[in-house]
């Protein structure tokens, strides 16, 4: 029977088994919800961006397809202004929904610094899935951290 100690390479004895590291989960916890909720008020800033470039695209194309000395030398004219009047539905409708998605992120970054609200906040982060890819990574991770059983509990069930 070989009773020796493992050896590792070059002959040297192998140091023995440490024990695994404790982790305090609630600690591990609150840092990945404040690093979502900040996550969400950045995604909340990105909505004004957003919002930005809409504005200027509408500015580009109400210009573009306003200006009748663009289309002096063109055959057929300018385009009619119905079409001009769905794209003003275009812009109006994305414009509410950036809008909406701003304000619910902002909220949900609040919630989510105050562990309140868990079920708005997962409810945001399935809706942020659909704006790929920022979207798509915020709402997987908060889904994963939201879900957790010690962040569950972690959550104020206080009914006021």
């Amino acid at each position: 029977m070989n009773l020796r100690r493992p050896v590792s390479i070059n002959n040297h004895p192998m140091p023995p088994e440490l024990p695994p590291l404790l982790r305090d989960q609630r600690k591990i916890d609150a840092d990945h919800l404040r690093l979502i909720a900040l996550f969400h008020f950045i995604f909340a800033g990105l909505a004004l961006v957003g919002l930005g470039f809409l504005a200027l695209h509408w500015l580009f194309m109400s210009t573009f397809l306003g200006d009748p000395s663009l289309w002096k030398d063109q055959k057929s004219g300018p385009p009619p202004e119905q079409f001009f009047a769905i794209f003003r539905w275009f812009y109006a409708i994305f414009g509410v929904l950036i809008v909406s998605g701003g304000i619910a992120n902002l909220i949900s970054g609040l919630f989510i610094r105050a562990r309140k609200n868990r079920t708005f906040s997962i409810v945001v982060a399935a809706l942020n899935c659909i704006q790929m890819p920022f979207g798509t990574a915020l709402g997987v991770f908060t889904l994963i951290v939201l879900t957790r059983e010690s962040v569950r509990e972690g959550y104020s069930t206080d009914p006021r």
